[in-house]
């Protein structure tokens, strides 16, 4: 909090003043003659502060600043400081508007009024770290001014401060309720908080009180709801949202149609979301980065590399340059789809089009390569990572790490391991099990239990990976009384949960030990917890056990069926009764029309509130 002392000059306005060369000549405004409030030099200075604010050169403010406070006896008027204080916010230095607020009165003979005040408080509200610092330095600046009096717009400044975080949005709102008078930016303030903490309810109430203020929503208002909505994932009631909208004279925006089109990616509606990007066209709202991101970021999800492609050549077509996190999500889609070759002629465009990967871009790279069996490639990549000062994170060493292992040498696995440590980057969950998987799967189990056991040591818990390497590895040396230690261990621990590969890792070692009996009490558990189902795997695992009994085959399949239905795992059930038909083992008529009954319902349901949204996107 800030204190209420004497004003202070920043430090670098006094190391200034003595520069060797001040933007001024010492003796061009020596003895300056007064005219009323005018002082000769004036406009010379305003010019001055106007020229070094637009664009903002903050060491020429800063030597301006020096200059005039050579001249101790001289009043500067007030307007010549508006330009600074605006120059400050742009510069992101919001404390050096701050000082220049408290040095008017002592060190330049101006006396601030609100309009100074205001700006102050501008230049704090554009950094999110000065925020909380807003509300302490208005009531210090109010007790050492108290000719200042506030008018409306300190007190959407201060709304705006206090609706920064959850813990003061209830004074927030006190403040709002004090207000004489609301305009649009006052409601649009409070309602974009509102839907930012997640108080929707509220924010939608005090839409309908602005209407009933008198107060016309503005695109900026149903922006900040839709956004929340979406979050939510009720696209119906943002669908709803939108058509009010309209309603009330608000076009949707660029922001807008940015908001509906991720959240329909977001749930893998991309149809609907193309549609909505042509109709954008056509309502004369240019598509943008982010609009083509979400869109191109949704088709490799749906692993579609090909069509995002495509779509990155429309935006090139429409003058839209695409950007660094465009080409990321390029390029890992071609990786993820087994495309190495595209994903690589994808970089050298990007390269070529002078776009200059971060270390993310280069870890994702590196990444690609290394799981394509391409681990020289990354390393050469990893040396121009380097080289371009762009610096490696344990995500881009543990990718190398993978690579070697994958490829068969260890040697310069560990060899990057040592690296990794050595230039600080300090391993996490996924590098141990990295670490692990590759040990393990080299026949190295004893190697593994030691990075297991410095793993533990270091205080970093081990994820679901880390568990299946390591119980993989330990089933296949002949030490299942171990794994199934380590798997009660992680039911213990209650996180992460095991899944179906855990599971059917136990499952296969319990069944070549012999041991069917506490292979069927496993699979009890695993129905038991509910965490996961039974999938093919699991099955082709059991019925191999079984050998060629048709009827005792039957048996477990259906009593599968029957408990995951009976546990409301339809789609599991329905799982698994796809594996019987692959099988040649078709389920009972009762068990068919109990899966089929239970699907139907909730696809009906699905497919009702598809049909709705998309007839409102075409209305």
């Amino acid at each position: 909090m800030l204190r209420a002392t004497a004003p202070r000059s920043i430090p670098v306005l006094s190391r200034v003043a003595s520069d060797p060369d001040p933007p001024l000549a010492p003796d061009l405004f020596r003895s300056p003659r007064r005219s009323g409030s005018y002082t000769q030099g004036d406009a010379t200075y305003l010019s001055l502060a106007r020229s070094f604010s637009d664009p903002p050169d903050p060491a020429a403010i800063h030597r301006l600043l020096a200059r005039m406070r050579l001249d101790p006896r001289r009043p500067f008027p007030e307007r010549l400081f508006f330009p600074l204080f605006r120059a400050f916010s742009r510069s992101n230095l919001p404390l050096h508007a701050l000082h220049l607020f408290d040095e008017m009165l002592p060190c330049f003979h101006c006396p601030p009024t609100v309009r100074s005040l205001n700006s102050a408080l501008s230049a704090l509200l554009s950094s999110p770290s000065s925020l909380p610092l807003a509300l302490p330095f208005y009531s210090r600046a109010l007790r050492s001014h108290p000719s200042i009096s506030p008018n409306f717009l300190t007190s959407n400044l201060l709304l705006k401060a206090l609706s920064h975080s959850p813990s003061s949005l209830d004074r927030a709102i006190l403040l709002f309720r004090s207000l004489p008078s609301r305009d649009a930016y006052s409601y649009s303030t409070l309602i974009d908080s509102l839907s930012r903490f997640n108080r929707l309810d509220e924010a939608l109430s005090l839409l309908d009180e602005m209407q009933l203020d008198g107060v016309p929503p503005t695109s900026v208002t149903f922006n900040s709801l839709l956004r929340s909505i979406c979050r939510s994932g009720d696209l119906s009631r943002a669908s709803k949202l939108t058509r009010y909208m309209l309603l009330k004279g608000c076009p949707p925006t660029t922001a807008t149609y940015n908001t509906l089109i991720h959240a329909l990616c977001l749930r893998d509606k991309l149809h609907s979301a193309l549609s909505l990007l042509h109709r954008m066209a056509r309502d004369g709202c240019q598509p943008n980065q982010i609009t083509y991101g979400a869109i191109v970021d949704s088709l490799v999800k749906l692993r579609r590399p090909s069509d995002a492609h495509r779509v990155v050549t429309d935006m090139d077509a429409q003058g839209v340059r695409p950007n660094a996190f465009i080409y990321s999500a390029l390029i890992t889609g071609f990786f993820r789809c087994g495309d190495p070759d595209s994903a690589i002629r994808t970089w050298t465009v990007m390269i070529k089009r002078d776009i200059k990967p971060n270390t993310a871009l280069y870890s994702a790279f590196i990444d690609g390569l290394c799981r394509h069996g391409r681990a020289d490639e990354a390393e050469d990549l990893l040396a121009k990572m380097t080289a371009d000062n762009c610096t490696p994170n344990v995500f881009t060493y543990t990718s190398l790490v993978l690579g070697h292992f994958q490829a068969g040498n260890s040697q310069r696995a560990l060899a990057t391991w040592s690296e990794m440590v050595r230039r600080g980057c300090e391993p996490n969950a996924v590098s141990y099990s990295t670490l692990i998987h590759g040990h393990c799967e080299g026949g190295s189990v004893d190697e593994g239990l030691m990075v297991w056991r410095d793993m533990l040591a270091k205080g970093c818990s081990p994820d679901v990976v880390a568990y299946g390497s390591m119980i993989r590895g330990l089933c296949v040396a002949g030490r299942l009384d171990e794994s199934m230690r380590l798997f009660n261990d992680m039911l213990a621990r209650g996180e992460p949960e095991p899944d179906v590969v855990i599971y059917n890792i136990l499952f296969d070692g319990l069944l070549k030990d012999g041991n069917l009996t506490r292979a069927m009490d496993l699979l009890g558990r695993m129905l038991e917890r509910g965490g996961c189902d039974p999938d093919e795997v699991t099955c082709n695992t059991f019925l191999r056990e079984l050998g060629g009994d048709e009827q005792k085959v039957r048996e477990f399949m259906e009593g599968l069926v029957v408990r995951l239905y009976n546990r409301g795992k339809v789609e599991g059930a329905a799982g698994i009764v796809g594996v019987m038909l692959a099988k040649n083992v078709p389920p009972e008529p009762t068990t068919w029309e109990m899966v089929l009954g239970g699907l139907c319902k909730g696809r009906r349901v699905r497919r009702g509130i598809d049909k709705c949204w998309i007839d409102v996107m075409r209305s």
